[in-house]
């Protein structure tokens, strides 16, 4: 059974520009490091949330695999240290775990 991992994280609009080239340093490390999962970013053009939110979502083949994920980013020190430069910037962050559904 697969699992979709999302990272919501809403930024302010005028910190927009430096949050979004912070958010292009994960996605050249994630290219860098093989072990990294390769997840897809998007940012909300019609829908509930608004334009100033980054969604990074990437699809495990188990929640075991998810969970194994997010501890490897959250113990690798690169990613902990881009982490740290764009929080500031977020004023709302918050990670969902999906099943998906194979009907």
């Amino acid at each position: 059974m697969a699992y979709q991992l999302r990272f919501v994280q809403r930024f302010r609009p005028s910190d927009r520009a430096t949050f979004l080239s912070l958010e292009a340093a994960f996605a050249s490390l994630e290219r860098r490091k093989p072990e990294f999962p390769k997840g897809r970013r998007m940012l909300p053009y019609s829908g509930r949330e608004s334009g100033n939110t980054l969604i990074w979502e990437c699809e495990f083949p188990s929640l075991q695999a998810a969970q194994e994920s997010l501890a490897l980013l959250s113990a690798d020190p690169d990613h902990e240290a881009l982490f740290q430069k764009q929080s500031p910037y977020m004023s709302d962050a918050y990670t969902e775990i999906y099943e998906v559904l194979d009907i």
